[in-house]
């Protein structure tokens, strides 16, 4: 498919590949339109049905990852032109939907919405030349996919106050301390990096991996007991696959798994 916001690419070389895609607004430094939201979305739900592609990697410029929502195209908007259209709920959040797992790439500014889309992430790898932010109580608004919820489950309370009160900026060294990214890497090594981390998990057994995901976001949804009982359930659940037989067999016999994704 044609896409006119955002690049797409299929990267790797095994049974199952990684699926690129590139925010691609150069000019507006990847800021998040509803025509770029749509793409990704469309992007996101094509790489997820296809059984060739076990993880999905996001990124965006040297510059930006995403500076932010779209504001030129929404400072005239009234409160019924946001609330009729659904903005956001209707196209922002595809990305919750998907059962692979989705890796953020990030340099540069992810500010805003651009921030919010990296929490959507499952992992974000940044560069050192990273910096998050939700600036927008400079706008008189606050924010709207996420950033006041995602932000402190990520960073704690006090630093998540601090950021959406002051709209101050976090680099990526103080990211990472904070647990908001998993690694930070030079800029020259983040693709590879991000590339590197996808290839491994394609190389894992698909029920497993689209499993784990399941069971670490239910730790955000549910109190620890229900949480527990859940990964149980799946743990317990695995021992009906042919990947779990091949796996223990593979770990007794000191041979690496051939798994079959069933």
């Amino acid at each position: 498919m044609a896409y006119e916001f955002i690049l797409t690419d299929v990267r790797g070389t095994g049974e199952r590949k990684t699926g690129l895609i590139t925010l691609n607004r150069p000019k507006q430094m990847n800021a998040l339109s509803d025509g770029l939201m749509n793409e990704l979305g469309l992007a996101l739900q094509a790489f997820d049905a296809d059984d060739g592609i076990g993880c999905i990697v996001i990124t965006g410029s040297d510059k930006a990852f995403a500076a932010g929502a779209d504001i030129a195209a929404m400072a005239s908007w009234t409160y019924m032109d946001v609330y009729k259209t659904d903005y956001i709920t209707r196209n922002w959040e595809t990305m919750l939907s998907v059962r692979k797992p989705v890796i953020g790439a990030v340099a540069g500014f992810a500010l805003g919405g651009g921030c919010e889309l990296a929490m959507m992430c499952d992992i974000v790898i940044a560069a050192d030349t990273a910096r998050f932010g939700q600036p927008e109580i400079k706008l008189g608004i606050v924010p709207g996919s996420g950033g006041t919820q995602r932000l402190p489950r990520a960073v704690s309370k006090a630093k998540a106050m601090d950021m959406v009160l002051t709209g101050r900026m976090m680099d990526a060294a103080e990211a990472e301390r904070a647990g908001l990214v998993s690694r930070v890497v030079p800029p020259l090594e983040l693709i590879d990096v991000a590339l590197n981390a996808a290839q491994t998990i394609c190389e894992f057994s698909a029920p497993s991996v689209m499993l784990a995901k399941e069971c670490v976001n239910r730790a955000y949804e549910t109190p620890l007991s229900e949480g527990v009982r859940f990964e149980r359930r799946i743990f317990h659940s695995l021992f009906g696959t042919e990947d779990q037989r091949e796996g223990m067999d593979a770990f007794v016999n000191k041979r690496k798994p051939l798994f079959k994704h069933r």
